[in-house]
């Protein structure tokens, strides 16, 4: 099916800098194109650079994504060069009496016995209505350790529903989400909500292992005024151990595979073959054959030769 002409909406790429990509990132990046393109939709890139970021791994990335045959709409935006309009979305919110400081370190929060049914890790509310003498201790304790209360979202709910394109309607827990980390750090549900608005995503597809924090950012969305986006989350790719693809599994990224001399196109053809399409040479091979629908809902197994 070829591209439709663009029209409003967009979806989005958003990889971390903190390496080279890997297949199942690939992969990931040519459904996230061939979605958008052939829904008429915008397709914009993302470099989520707040963590860790290695020394040019971004333009590594980019040019990764350029040779698989994937083009972009508009500039490539920085996350880190976005941290005024973090702060105001924090700011708002603060007026609006939706977000309290946070002074309990992560072990405690692990810890901490949670609410029947809540996702392990997630915030029980211990500090969400302390005294104002308790909140003064938690920031002496806050000064003793040299790092900033977080901040936390004061969630209007316990639970929201989303839909997702292969997994359908999703209702999922939402607690009281980290809006800015104690290391003065804006947190990435935060970020990843405010930077999707900014350029009217309203499709995101990624990894099936973010599925979970879906209805915490369309919750956040939705207080932001935001509509929900549609998802789409899609199965990881996995080693023939049945872990996660990492650079430890051996020749796993596009230059890994250039070096033993495949070329772009076979790495294109071996995701094909993943989709069960044959002899896609290119990204818009895909996207003109590939159907969403059927797309295989198990993890992909790598299973690569030296």
């Amino acid at each position: 099916m070829p591209a439709a002409t663009p029209g409003p909406g967009a979806g989005r790429y958003a990889p971390s800098p903190s390496g080279d990509l890997h297949l199942g990132n690939l992969r990931t990046a040519i459904l996230a194109w061939a979605l958008a393109r052939r829904t008429g939709r915008a397709f914009h890139l993302r470099i989520e650079d707040l963590d860790r970021v290695q020394e040019g791994a971004a333009e590594r990335q980019l040019e990764d994504l350029a040779a698989l045959g994937l083009d972009w709409d508009g500039e490539v935006v920085r996350q880190s060069a976005r941290a005024e309009d973090h702060a105001a979305v924090i700011a708002a919110l603060e007026e609006r009496g939706l977000v309290y400081e946070c002074y309990c370190t992560r072990r405690e929060i692990l810890e901490a016995p949670s609410a029947p049914h809540a996702p392990p890790g997630a915030y029980p509310g211990t500090c969400r209505d302390l005294s104002p003498a308790a909140r003064e201790a938690g920031r002496r304790r806050m000064r003793e350790l040299r790092r900033e209360p977080a901040l936390r979202l004061r969630a209007e709910v316990d639970s929201w529903q989303v839909h997702d394109l292969w997994e359908g309607e999703v209702t999922g827990a939402v607690d009281d989400l980290v809006l800015r980390r104690g290391d003065g750090v804006v947190a990435y549900n935060l970020a990843v909500v405010v930077d999707d608005a900014a350029v009217g995503v309203d499709q995101v597809v990624r990894g099936d292992d973010l599925l979970s924090s879906a209805p915490r950012q369309a919750h956040l969305a939705h207080l932001l005024g935001h509509p929900a986006p549609t998802y789409a989350h899609v199965p990881l790719a996995l080693s023939t151990a049945g872990a996660r693809l990492a650079k430890r599994d051996g020749a796993v990224t596009l230059r890994d595979r250039l070096e033993r001399g495949e070329s772009a196109a076979d790495v294109v053809e071996r995701i094909g073959d993943s989709l069960g399409l044959a002899r896609c040479r290119t990204a818009a091979d895909v996207l003109a054959r590939w159907d969403p629908a059927a797309l295989e809902r198990r993890p992909w197994v790598v299973d690569l030769p030296a």
